[in-house]
């Protein structure tokens, strides 16, 4: 994935309501049909990243298997990111296209 990616599309499935990882990867592996694939080595530390820069908010849980879970949930800070990074991703994206002749 590119740089900054992963960081939009958690964003973006925390937008739909409060996760673990491990649905967050899940959300957005089914929802990319399963093009996207999200390692934990990655997702994580992204999760983290996301919480330090005050994105997301976290507490403990449990989870539909009945374990103990650490639940993200998106901040208004995180919502307006969210914002910025579509922004963001659509002008790369368009500009992709561009060069590639799509445009």
């Amino acid at each position: 994935m590119l740089q900054g990616t992963l960081d939009m599309l958690i964003l973006k499935t925390l937008l739909m309501g409060p996760a673990h990882g491990h649905t967050i990867a899940h959300i957005i592996e089914h929802t990319s049909e399963d093009i996207l694939q999200v390692e934990q080595g990655s997702l994580y530390p992204a999760l983290h990243r996301l919480e330090d820069r005050g994105w997301l908010s976290s507490s403990w849980g449990t989870s539909e298997n009945n374990r103990k879970a650490k639940f993200y949930k998106l901040t208004a800070a995180g919502k307006k990111q969210l914002v910025a990074e579509t922004t963001r991703w659509r002008q790369i994206a368009r500009a992709i296209g561009l060069v590639m002749g799509e445009g």
